[in-house]
């Protein structure tokens, strides 16, 4: 019988926090599914595409933290 996998199923496969049984099965299905590998390729470039943001606080932001932190009473410099 054939397992049918949820999206979340395919987020634990990236992720490598499924068993070697789960693992194994996926896999099988993975490679006989055309629709699931779609999806998982799909995972596979948003996570991709994520990694290449870079994400920083705005110069404001920045300029604000430090003014707080220098106003601060009560706090040694290192």
């Amino acid at each position: 019988m054939t397992k049918s996998f949820t999206q979340n199923d395919l987020i634990r496969y990236v992720y490598q926090e499924m068993t070697a049984a789960e693992s194994d099965q996926f896999l099988e299905t993975l490679q006989t599914n055309p629709l699931l590998m779609q999806e998982y390729l799909d995972v596979l470039e948003t996570i991709d595409q994520l990694d290449l943001l870079l994400m920083e606080p705005s110069d404001r932001i920045s300029s604000e933290i430090k003014n707080m932190a220098q106003s601060t009473t009560g706090l040694e410099r290192v």
